[in-house]
């Protein structure tokens, strides 16, 4: 969860909600929660690769929606690793102070040393993900430890034009909207439990630790940079945090920071590289894709093909692809995603016969999850910004005829519910 969204995030919930937004993070965190927890009972009960397209079948036996779900993750994680690829390129760039630096070559490479560490193993992968998200903890505790002297020195009640009690619950709920994605990554966690030791114990453990923390974190972070930097600033800041630090600690050289940056900046790419490889693999393990993307290399442990697959789409995604509008557009699935799922266990905690996980939820949980996810995929959609539901549609119309282009031929049978 903590990947490069916070860093760009900040900004852009401080202008939406000024200075309050710490509450935002805080309501965000609450309804993340849920479905966190969600996630958490599901990975007790089926620490399996595929994540949500197993859940899915396993509660609805409804191989469409369950194709339909477990690439829309892939969709949402390829995104992010192509958008990765061209953050990291540019930053490089910038570090490196070459104006003719060449940003293609830099994506490229950074794509292809994400797919060595895939293909290597998944303790190596472990290992690198470890190191750069104490790197990039580190960056934002960083930001905390400067920016403290400055804490209450400005009102963090404060929010644009509204005065009124209900106006500024109305405006920390509509900035949660947008914090909400910062608690993002939590779903990765089920496709790898497959790989992880004794998961029923450990991925619900692992899913709440990390939220909690994670939120203490990010309140901090914003307490800090409304605090050094006025938020109408902020919100118009290139790099908010960037500016904080140039603010509270001008000693610190810039590059210090952008350095840091490129640390998160890999760190969500190869999570998601990890994640969306093994749902590919776990759905060909349900024969929901062609098998051949279910293999596993005979030394590293690998799904190598899923993982050498993604890669061939990711190269011409991430060096010629705009994809900010997909990445919007591929959240907006993943809401619908995380919508579904909730809805999975709910059936699932109903049903006579269907052993129960080492951590149980009450039934509450999935279905206010459900009611929440939805209210932000409406909220989403009811915004000016029309590109990413049409782009969301057109995701799921490409998604659709894959699926009848694939089912003639690949005698794709379900799961037994």
């Amino acid at each position: 969860m903590l990947g490069s969204g916070i860093y760009g995030l900040i900004g852009q919930a401080a202008g939406q909600v000024g200075n309050a937004v710490w509450a935002s993070f805080l309501v965000a965190m609450v309804a993340a929660l849920l479905t966190a927890l969600s996630y958490a009972s599901l990975g007790s009960r089926y620490p399996r690769a595929g994540g949500a397209a197993f859940v899915t079948q396993k509660a609805y036996g409804m191989p469409l929606l369950s194709f339909v779900v477990g690439l829309a993750v892939v969709c949402s994680g390829l995104a992010s690793v192509a958008t990765q690829s061209q953050v990291f390129a540019q930053n490089l760039a910038v570090l490196a102070g070459f104006a003719s630096f060449p940003v293609w070559a830099a994506g490229a490479g950074f794509l292809l040393v994400m797919a060595a560490l895939v293909l290597r193993g998944i303790r190596e992968s472990m290992w690198v993900n470890v190191v750069f998200t104490l790197v990039e903890a580190a960056g934002l505790l960083l930001v905390i430890a400067v920016g403290i002297p400055y804490w209450g020195a400005v009102d963090l009640l404060e929010i644009p034009d509204a005065p009124g009690g209900d106006v500024a619950a109305l405006l920390v709920m509509q900035g949660a909207v947008l914090t909400f994605f910062a608690f993002i990554g939590f779903e990765d966690t089920l496709n790898v439990a497959e790989e992880c030791r004794d998961p029923q114990r450990t991925i619900p453990i692992a899913l709440v630790t990390a939220m909690v923390i994670g939120a203490l974190i990010y309140v901090a972070v914003a307490v800090t940079a409304v605090s050094v930097v006025p938020w109408r600033e902020l919100s118009k800041a290139p790099g908010p945090l960037t500016e904080v630090m140039a603010r509270a600690a001008p000693a610190i050289s810039p590059w210090v920071f952008t350095a840091i940056t490129l640390f998160a900046v890999a760190n969500t790419a190869l999570v998601n590289y990890i994640t969306s490889s093994r749902l590919v693999y776990g759905m060909a393990q349900q024969k929901l894709l062609p098998s051949a993307l279910g293999r596993v290399h005979q030394r590293s442990r690998t799904p190598h093909l899923a993982a050498l697959t993604l890669l061939a789409i990711l190269l011409p995604l991430g060096l010629f692809g705009t994809v900010a509008n997909l990445a919007s557009a591929s959240v907006l699935l993943l809401l619908v995603v995380f919508a579904v799922v909730n809805g999975a266990l709910f059936i699932l905690k109903g049903r006579d016969g269907e052993p129960a996980g080492r951590f149980e939820v009450p039934r509450w949980v999935p279905a206010a999850g459900t009611v929440i996810c939805l209210l932000l995929v409406g909220l989403r959609v009811s915004s000016s910004d029309w590109q990413a539901p049409a782009l969301a549609g057109g995701l799921l119309v490409g998604i659709l005829a894959l699926y009848a282009l694939l089912r003639p031929t690949r005698a794709m049978t379900s799961a037994a519910p």
